[in-house]
């Protein structure tokens, strides 16, 4: 069974940062792997995504904010957040994806911005 780990979220005050990491149990280096996040009440929005070449893609609320990078050797994807803010606070979802049948999700990580 494929596995998503997220790891790395928390309470920390606005303009503080993060850095979310999500471990993978398969090799990685063929997907898009994916940062997605879920506030209270709404709908789960694509925040970040690295493809398997490794171009990049931000929603524009995080642009120059955020940066997601990866490790195939570590089969690990980050997702560094800075200069947070308080309707950055959601549960941080890791998805990796090459294709329909080849597609997980973690269970995601709670991230808090205090203001």
């Amino acid at each position: 069974q494929v596995q998503l780990v997220e790891s790395g979220g928390g309470l920390v005050q606005a303009g503080g940062s993060l850095r979310l990491s999500c471990t993978a149990s398969i090799n990685i280096f063929s997907y898009t792997m994916k940062w997605h996040r879920q506030a209270p009440g709404k709908q789960r929005e694509l925040v970040a995504l690295i493809t398997s070449g490794g171009t990049t893609n931000y929603r524009d609320s995080v642009m120059g904010r955020f940066a997601i990078s990866r490790d195939n050797a570590k089969n690990t994807v980050y997702l560094q957040m800075n200069s947070l803010k308080p309707e950055d606070t959601a549960v941080y979802y890791c998805n990796s994806r090459r294709n329909e049948r080849d597609d997980y999700w973690g269970k995601g990580t709670q991230v808090t911005i205090s203001s």
